[in-house]
């Protein structure tokens, strides 16, 4: 939903902050109230998140100061709205990650009941857009409780998802971005932690949202295959029904030697099924399967459960351009590899 800005003027970064500001000194809370919504309204303009940024950066630390105070109180939500959409800034986004905004949101966010945990989470991910966001949530630097905050974040990402309004979905999106870099990725593959596994079974969750960060963590995660294929094929009772159900087709498919097969693999390919609909999912599991199939022993699982053959029906289904060149680059690393007929796994 966005608000029609043609009849309005443009107000600056500086003068909304500046808003923001007055609008926290405000004695009477139906005052604050009524500020706060307009001042939502107007971050929602996009081209006032490009103008005067540099000279905004000192009005944020009064913000910052109560930010506790603007996100509690009854016009908690205008504010968190705003708030997000002015961290989709880089500089702003910057700014606030160097003030500790990260901390703060996550304080708010496990120690109250605000109402505004969704707008919460979003402000999260924006934030982590930037390796200083991703650094800043991962607690780098600080060995006694590095990777708390993400421990914290997944276990509400793996316990929230049957509840009617699923508020924390889109944490899918934080840990996507923290898989960007190497740091977050060693820390959700680390065996000790115990993360990646919660994650994927997260994949067969009904929301759209949550498949896709969860197909987008798995394939950022399997940039380390050369590395830690270990860690990754620990997970192979949930990894493989991730990456291969998307991409099987729609065809019921009885294979004759399934005893290495997951037995939910096992199960869904022997049922119709809907296709996934998003082609980004279907690409980003073929491309894990792809960096997993680059060394020996990942291909050899692979075969273990017949991922071949269940490419090859899968391709037949496809019909998305981007998504049968995703198939046809694994399927040519197989060939090239020189496995392809070490299994001659049949189906009926």
């Amino acid at each position: 939903m966005k608000f029609d800005f043609s009849s309005q003027k443009h107000h600056s970064i500086v003068e909304l902050l500046e808003e923001l500001t007055l609008l926290l000194s405000q004695p009477l809370i139906q005052v604050r109230r009524v500020k706060a919504h307009i001042f939502r309204g107007r971050c929602r303009s996009g081209s006032i998140l490009q103008t005067y940024v540099g000279k905004s950066i000192r009005l944020l630390l009064s913000v910052y100061r109560n930010l506790n105070l603007v996100l509690l109180a009854e016009f908690s939500e205008p504010a968190a709205e705003a708030l997000v959409n002015l961290s989709q800034n880089l500089e702003l986004s910057t700014k606030m990650v160097s003030l500790d905004m990260i901390t703060t949101t996550l304080d708010i966010l496990y120690k109250s009941e605000s109402g505004i945990t969704r707008l919460l989470i979003m402000l999260l991910v924006n934030l982590t857009q930037f390796d200083v966001g991703i650094t800043s949530l991962l607690q780098i630097g600080d060995e006694k409780i590095q990777g708390l905050y993400i421990k914290k974040l997944v276990r509400s990402f793996c316990t929230s998802s049957s509840e009617k309004e699923d508020v924390f979905e889109h944490i899918g999106s934080i840990l996507v971005n923290i898989s960007k870099i190497e740091a977050g990725r060693k820390f959700l593959l680390d065996p000790k932690n115990g993360l990646l596994k919660q994650i994927i079974r997260q994949s067969d969750s009904a929301s759209p949202v949550r498949k896709k960060g969860v197909s987008g963590t798995i394939r950022n995660c399997c940039f380390e295959a050369e590395n830690r294929l270990h860690n990754l094929l620990l997970t192979s009772e949930f990894l493989w029904p991730a990456l291969l159900l998307p991409v099987a087709g729609k065809k019921a498919s009885v294979f004759k030697d399934t005893s290495k097969m997951p037995l939910e693999l096992a199960r869904a390919l022997s049922i119709e099924r809907e296709l996934v609909d998003d082609p980004e999912i279907r690409t980003q599991s073929l491309e894990s399967l792809y960096m997993i199939s680059l060394q020996d022993a990942g291909r050899r699982a692979l075969w273990s459960v017949n991922g071949p053959r269940i490419l090859q029906v899968g391709y037949e289904d496809e019909e998305d351009l981007k998504v049968m060149e995703a198939y046809e680059q694994i399927g040519s690393l197989l060939v090239q590899s020189g496995d392809i007929g070490e299994t001659s796994a049949q189906i009926s």
